[in-house]
């Protein structure tokens, strides 16, 4: 995806366009392992394989291109520290902190409603709930 810049035109903020900035940050952001990434780094800084343990089931790979999107976007900082092998640590940053505050919210609200869901995921997948168990149904 090409990268834009921002020229505080109103459709480059607008989600629902498909060219906009706003989405291409979106996108980037919303995705699994970069909020798990997020909400590991907390409020603590971390070295790349202490994240690593942290966020199970990512990896090295996925961990690499993640925190280089983050850090392209501004939301974590990457600091290399001239040691032998060097040592690299990697902390979030005020935007970084502030869509945490939105991760919390989000994983507090995933906690809030987990019995729910798993119950309508049983359902569906009985077909009690839309009587067939597909959603394409009406």
């Amino acid at each position: 995806m090409v990268t834009k810049q921002y020229s505080g035109l109103p459709d480059e903020a607008d989600l629902r366009r498909a060219d906009s900035l706003a989405r291409e940050i979106f996108s980037d952001v919303a995705n699994k392992w970069a909020l798990l990434i997020i909400e590991a780094l907390g409020e603590r800084t971390l070295r790349f394989s202490e994240l690593r343990t942290e966020v199970e089931g990512i990896s090295h790979k996925m961990l690499t291109q993640n925190l280089r999107m983050l850090e392209r976007n501004g939301l974590v900082h990457r600091e290399v520290h001239p040691t032998v092998p060097p040592r690299v640590e990697y902390t979030l940053t005020g935007p970084g902190r502030g869509l945490r505050a939105t991760v919390d919210t989000m994983c507090s609200w995933t906690h809030r409603n987990l019995r729910h869901i798993e119950e309508s995921r049983k359902r569906f997948a009985t077909g009690t709930e839309t009587g067939t168990g597909t959603a394409d149904t009406p």
